[in-house]
């Protein structure tokens, strides 16, 4: 890792840990050149997820139009918000865990009503 402060490519981890989201590592380094101490985190890149509608058009999968569907189609219901929330936690987690790079509505839709 490249020093912040001398520009040296070499530094030492001293301290790694996960940070408080659970999702990045945190790690204390020390430069081998200058000695002064910088701190890195480490996260993974997610993919973006692209939805492919029916007419072939493909945009940038969007969890919120989900729970705008959900929220929509339940109003009349007693359906409490943490329980949507949940649902839509649950389908994008299953669609980013599937490791696909497109999925089309229909598949969303499914993954809905289950």
């Amino acid at each position: 890792m490249k020093c912040i402060y001398c520009g040296c490519i070499d530094s030492k981890v001293i301290d790694s840990r996960s940070a408080e989201d659970g999702a990045s590592i945190r790690r204390r380094r020390e430069c081998t050149n200058c000695g002064k101490r910088f701190t890195t985190y480490e996260t993974i890149e997610i993919t973006p997820l692209l939805v492919v509608k029916g007419n072939g058009v493909r945009q940038a999968f969007s969890p919120t139009k989900i729970k705008n569907g959900i929220v929509k189609a339940c109003e009349k219901r007693p359906v409490p918000m943490y329980k949507i929330d949940k649902i839509v936690e649950d389908i994008q987690k299953k669609l980013y865990n599937s490791l696909e790079q497109e999925v089309t509505t229909k598949q969303i839709g499914e993954m809905v009503m289950e």
